[in-house]
């Protein structure tokens, strides 16, 4: 389908009205938002709700016999999904993790639209595979980031992770290197999947890595969404490097969710329309 829009509302609510759920252990607002804002835009009989779970089993259960055709797949039930539905995307199964469901008539089909985000700004803002990089975390997003950069055919990288359990796994999944911290480490590819700098958090007036391996790199990307300008962002930016952000990654992953749940395709520009009115 094509991403042309008009301002026609969505249908009335209905008995045939589709429904897309979000499963999270804390859920938020934000897909909510997201998803209903951009079902009004298009006129689509869609509703987006979010839900949380103390039976993951019986929930996946219900998706497939309710007819939800989408499901979002947050923490702690990534993983714990897999065996409960029919069939594992490249982007999910690379890093054994999923967080978006679609169902199609009862057979469940799990993706990793973060996986498929990164791997696509990566693209997007022309990342040399053959340059090395420095990845900061070691938790289910860095996962994530680390296998799309796998994928998109990183060969040297390095984890930094004070975990050295998560560390060294992550990194030897993929054939890395694993250091406990940056120290005086330098990459042309800086990449921060950790909450340093995350609003709200202890830690939200963090700069992610030392200025000296700001100023050595070439592109800085943040993974923190909230705010979207981190400290760390707003140092790249500042030391003229190409900056990616977590507001980036956020944005597509859902517009990808979008996609596969309603067949449409989203414009960049819609996708900012959308993001803005779900923070």
């Amino acid at each position: 389908m094509d991403n042309s829009h008009n301002n026609t509302s969505r249908p009335p609510l209905n008995r045939d009205t589709t429904v897309c759920i979000s499963l999270s252990g804390r859920p938020s607002n934000h897909g909510i938002k997201f998803h209903n804002y951009l079902y009004e835009k298009f006129g689509l009989d869609f509703l987006y709700k979010a839900m949380t779970t103390s039976d993951i089993e019986a929930a996946i259960g219900g998706v497939r016999a309710l007819g939800i055709r989408g499901c979002s797949v947050s923490m702690p039930f990534k993983q714990a999904v897999i065996p409960l539905v029919n069939e594992v995307d490249h982007s999910a199964s690379v890093i054994g993790a999923v967080n978006t469901i679609v169902n199609t008539d009862g057979y469940l089909h799990a993706y990793n639209t973060d996986v498929i985000a990164v791997a696509s700004l990566l693209k997007a803002h022309n990342v040399a595979p053959s340059l090395p990089f420095i990845l900061q975390g070691s938790g289910g997003m860095a996962r994530a980031v680390a296998g799309a950069f796998y994928d998109a055919g990183f060969k040297r990288g390095t984890i930094v992770a004070r975990n050295e359990q998560a560390g060294k796994e992550l990194a030897q999944q993929y054939g890395y290197d694993w250091m406990p911290e940056v120290g005086s480490l330098t990459a042309p590819v800086i990449v921060n999947v950790t909450p340093l700098g995350m609003e709200g958090g202890p830690e939200k007036d963090t700069l992610a890595f030392p200025q000296p391996t700001i100023e050595a790199a070439e592109v800085v990307f943040d993974v923190v969404a909230m705010p979207v300008e981190t400290p760390l962002i707003q140092a790249g930016r500042a030391a003229g490097k190409e900056v990616i952000t977590g507001g980036e990654v956020a944005a597509l992953q859902a517009a990808e969710q979008f996609k596969l749940y309603t067949g449409v395709e989203v414009s960049a520009e819609l996708v900012e329309e959308a993001e803005a009115q779900a923070n």
